[in-house]
This record gives structure tokens, sequence and C-alpha cells, in this order.
């Protein structure tokens, strides 16, 4: 059954195949079935190359390609991740802004505001964060996606974000807690979705995300560090607390880095000024190949409101919101991890060293699980597996006050959920490709949702609550098997779907083909 012509011009998706690049030069899928990187059979779809482009051997497009994404990653990724010449990444201090503030408890902040335990006035300066982040997603991503210009939208945002967590260290009661945090969250909204709507091609997509989320991670283990430094050598230097010197150091680090990104960050193809004319080319004709269509063409194209209706008109974006809901609320322990492990009766300093392991541990497994989804184009099994792990770690918790398991269990909880996290990520991106302002509005919405959980977790990591965290790890034990169940029920919609598509059925959202044509040239949903 072939597909209606509005739909086809409309409907353009990601291919479902990984690429290598055969012997003589050609580009293939992983089953050794030609892929759309071949001009022939893009020719099939319709689609024609730019003479730029055409022009190329086999050989030279083979070139060009690796130079162009050497040229982009080497701007891009170090950016966002831990690099050897001691930049700070952006995701790193993206987290350490957004989360210093379970370390600055450990460092004198409720005593020095003096906040009432008793009215959880501590959990409320977390959670509020996290009201400021929900509000402003969808309309970060959806302006992001119309202006097209993320090298400068990010690092702005970043700056602002950098100023307000220094200010933290000048507040003098809750109430100016309170408002700090709440315009913190507000400005931070635009990085992470911003950063997953940068990472639209097909190749190594999952591995891309565990790169941009490694940051995050790596956060966990340097803020553990910082502050511990910080609150053995700065306590009362010049009159400030330990907490002030962290927001402080923490803040201006940011601002510095962030007027770097002004230079380094890529746009995307069409406004990225330091791309020669055959890179951009290129870059736009990847897309054009993946999907049928430029993934950004100006902002005439990019609608604010098609794209939000046609991610909230998909269930696949209902069954993702709840999975990505799922793992993030049972990773909403890491927002008081301290706390967490200062159960295991050690002084503040050591606790906050002791934070560190389970995230170095994080980062190793989350890049060898994605790493591996990604070659072998499976999503689901590296999400329930990953995710049974953390179950198993949170049940653990709960039920034992031993030292030595309860170490394990926090060792093992952090890399259980964010190996899941970070495929699902992924999964997302998959599922949900195109048009690019349906992308942007179904990671946005996605990511601002589940990140909700992070307002109740608050109230679950009282102190009273110490050592074993019972509602707490017991919820997280729910959250974390409603996501299994989330997962499950996306993979059976995706199989079938993809089943239709192997019959030459049409499906909306998908590169439909006649029967026969359609494994070779028709999009397949990652499973």
């Amino acid at each position: 059954m072939s597909n209606p012509p509005s739909e086809k011009a409309a409907e353009r998706e990601i291919s479902n195949e990984e690429n290598v690049i055969g012997k003589e030069g050609q580009t293939v899928t992983a089953h050794g079935i030609p892929n759309v990187a071949d001009l022939a059979q893009a020719n099939m779809r319709g689609l024609r190359a730019p003479e730029i482009i055409a022009r190329l051997t086999p050989e030279q497009r083979v070139e060009l390609e690796v130079r162009l994404r050497k040229k982009i990653d080497l701007r891009l990724l170090p950016m966002i991740i831990l690099i050897l010449t001691g930049f700070y990444p952006l995701d790193i201090l993206n987290y350490i802004d957004r989360n210093n503030i379970a370390a600055a408890k450990l460092a004198g902040l409720p005593e020095d505001l003096h906040l009432d335990p008793n009215a959880s006035e501590f959990q409320t300066a977390v959670s509020i964060l996290f009201v400021g982040y929900l509000l402003m997603q969808i309309p970060s991503n959806l302006f992001l996606n119309k202006i097209g210009k993320p090298a400068i939208y990010l690092p702005t945002c970043m700056m602002i974000w950098g100023v307000i967590s220094a200010a933290t260290a000048a507040v003098t009661g809750f109430g100016g807690l309170i408002a700090v945090r709440f315009f913190l969250g507000f400005v931070e909204a635009a990085y992470f979705p911003g950063c997953l709507y940068y990472l639209n091609t097909r190749k190594e997509l999952g591995l891309r995300t565990a790169f941009l989320y490694s940051g995050a991670l790596i956060s966990g283990a340097f803020s553990g560090l910082i502050s511990a430094g910080i609150t053995e050598n700065m306590d009362g230097a010049r009159g400030l607390g330990a907490w002030q010197w962290l927001f402080i150091i923490e803040g201006v680090i940011t601002v510095g880095v962030a007027f770097v990104a002004f230079f380094i960050l890529p746009n995307f193809p069409r406004t990225t000024s330091w791309l020669t004319e055959e890179e951009k080319a290129l870059a736009i004709w990847r897309l054009e190949e993946d999907i049928g269509e430029d993934d950004w063409i100006d902002s005439e194209h990019q609608s604010l409101w098609t794209g939000a209706q046609q991610a909230f008109s998909d269930i696949k974006t209902w069954v993702l919101l709840v999975l990505l809901f799922g793992i993030v609320a049972s990773g909403s322990v890491t927002n008081f991890f301290p706390a967490v492990v200062k159960t295991l009766g050690y002084s503040n300093v050591i606790t906050l060293l002791l934070t560190c392991p389970p995230y170095v541990l994080c980062v190793i497994c989350t890049w060898i699980n994605a790493w591996h989804a990604d070659r072998t184009g499976e999503r689901y099994w590296h999400i329930t597996l990953s995710l049974v792990v953390a179950l198993a770690a949170f049940i653990l918790a709960a039920a034992t006050t031993g030292l030595a398991p309860r170490y394990v269990a926090m060792m093992l909880m952090v890399p259980g959920v964010y190996c899941a996290f970070v495929v699902a990520l992924a999964w997302i991106s998959n599922t949900l490709p195109r048009p690019p302002a349906k992308r942007a509005a179904a990671l946005a919405f996605i990511n601002a949702v589940s990140n909700a959980s992070s307002i109740y977790a608050s109230y679950m990591y009282e102190d009273r609550m110490a050592p074993r965290y019972v509602i707490a790890m017991s919820v997280n034990c729910g959250t974390t098997f409603m996501a299994i169940v989330a997962a499950t029920v996306l993979r059976i919609m995706l199989v079938r779907l993809n089943k239709k598509l192997d019959q030459g059925i049409f499906v909306k959202g998908a590169i439909n083909a006649l029967p026969g044509e359609a494994v070779q040239h028709g999009f397949r949903f990652k499973v």
C-alpha cells in the first residue's frame, strides 16, 4: 500500500538500521542491506542530492563525513563532558549548580539560615527549583527550535544561572533561598532538553546521549570532591561560611565557561558559521538521507504550536512520559544522596568523599550500556535489565541497616537508574524523531513532567526518616516497576507497528513503502 502524497511529504523519519562502511566504500546496514547513504537508494525515495554532494565518490563522501563529524564533536562534546584541558563542562556545571544545595546542607546552610526542620523548610527549598524547571522547559525548547541558534541561547542561559547560583551566598533567610532556587530552576530549564535537541542524528544516538548525561553523573563525583575541599578548608574564610563559598566558586566558574561556550558550541547546519559550504551541504544531506527532509531550514518553517499539538496527539508520547517519569522518580534519590550516605555514620567530609564512587561506577556502566544499545540497535532490554538492578538496590537499602550492604545498595542504585535513563532518552528521539518541532516539544514535555517527581520526593528524605528511608525506597521500587511496565507496553506497540510496515500497511509517522521494498527502504522503530 503506497502512502498518500501529502503524508509522504510530511512524515519523514530516521532509519532503524545502524550504518557500517563496506569493503568497497559503500555504506551498508549492519545486516548487509544498502543504506540510504547510497545515492541510488536515496533517489529511489525521491531524494535528490545537491550537486556539491552528488559529484563526490564514495571514498570522498566517507572521508568528508568523518571530517565533519570530528569537527562538530570536537566543539560540541567537550563542552558537555569532562575534558583533559581542565575546563568544567556545561552539563557538570548545570547539575552542580542545581544540586549543590544537598552538599551545602552538610556545610552548615540550614543552621546559618535558621531553617526550621519541623516545617521541612530545607526540603521545600530543594523542591521549589523543580517548579520553575517545569514551567519553562516546553516554552524554552520551542523557542530554541524557532530561533535555531543554540550556540547563543544556551550559553546565555548558562551565564544567568551562574549569576543566580553565586547570588545564593547572599541570602539570609528562608524567603530569599526560596526565591533564588525558583529562578535558578526557571533558567536552568533551557539546558538539558536543549542539549537533547542538539543530538538529532541517528548514528550513536544512545552513546551521544550517554556522553551528554555523563556530565550530570560526573558532577555527582566532582561536587562531592569540591564540597569536601571547601568544607574542610574554607569555612569562615573572609567571614563567609563553607556553604557560601560553595555557591560563589561554582557560580563564578559557570559564568566563565559560559563565555567560552559562545565561541565553541555549534548551531544547526544552516546557521553554523564555522562550517564550510561543502560541510554544511553534507550535514543537511545526511539529515535528508535519514528522514527525507532537512532538520532545520529557517524559523518560518518551525511552528511552535503545531509541534506541541503533534507531540500531544501521539500516544507514544504518553507511554514514553510514563516510562521517563518512573525512571526519574526513582532517581530522585540523587537529590539527597549526601544525606543518604551520611546515614553510614561518617563525618561530613568523609561522607562527601563517599558519594563519589557510585557516580564513577555509574559513568562507566552508562557508557558501556549505551554503547552496546547502539551497537545492537536494541533498547528494551538495556532499559529493563538496568531497572531490575535498581529495584534490587532499593529493596536492599530499605531492608537492612548493615554498613556494607547499605553501601553496596548505594553503589548499585545510581548506575541502575541512570543506565536505563540514558537509553530511554535516546528511545524518545528514536520513536518521535520528526518533524523537529514535534521532537522539541516531546523532549521538553517529557523531561519537564518527569522531573515533577522531584517536587514531592524532597519530603521523603527528611532526617527523621533515616537511616533506611523506608517510604522513599518503597516509592522508588514502585516507580521502577512502573517504568518497566511502560517500557514493555511501548515495545509491544512498536513491534506491532513494525509488522505493519513489513506488510506495506500505511503507518503515520513512518516512511512507508510497498510490500517487499519496506524492509530495505522503510522506517523501522527501534525496540
